[in-house]
């Protein structure tokens, strides 16, 4: 196979690591270096390079590999806990609509009080608290819209 310009540049730095490594004295070195840039083949390039380490060669090391001081290891992030109430005022919230609105007025007392806990211990859940007051207020003003609808239509079939 035909050799590249960059298969000949490759040769040349192998060559030029060796002599740099003590490996060539320097009148063979050159002579190389010439083959080099005359090479037509791969395979004469081979030939040039075959008795020289082609890559960095390991250094060896003694005991173990040094550890890593714990200030650079990646912090792992301290996640609190989330709220119980914060929970239990989203599923009543979600369940309103399912219990006919009863579980709405648990809902938002869960809710206020998760809220309470929340800023006070630093917990997580304010989102699910938010949810369920919002739903547990939604499922009271049904309930009150029926029951002023209700009073209306009373007071107009008297």
């Amino acid at each position: 196979m035909r050799a590249s310009h960059a298969d000949r540049e490759r040769a040349v730095d192998v060559l030029k690591a060796g002599f740099a490594e003590g490996r060539l004295p320097q009148q063979e070195y050159e002579q190389r270096i010439g083959r080099a840039y005359q090479a037509q083949t791969q395979a004469e390039l081979q030939m040039l390079v075959a008795d020289l380490p082609q890559g960095p060669m390991p250094q060896q090391q003694f005991g173990p590999p040094p550890a890593v001081p714990p200030t650079f290891m990646p912090v792992q992030p301290v996640l609190a806990p989330t709220n119980g109430s914060a929970t239990g005022a989203l599923v009543c919230g979600i369940l309103a609509p399912v219990t006919w609105g009863l579980t709405s007025i648990p809902a938002v007392i869960l809710g206020h009080k998760a809220r309470a806990e929340i800023r006070r211990t630093g917990e997580r859940g304010d989102g699910q608290a938010v949810a369920g007051l919002v739903l547990g207020w939604l499922g009271i003003s049904g309930w009150l819209l029926f029951f002023i609808l209700m009073v209306f239509v009373g007071a107009a079939n008297l």
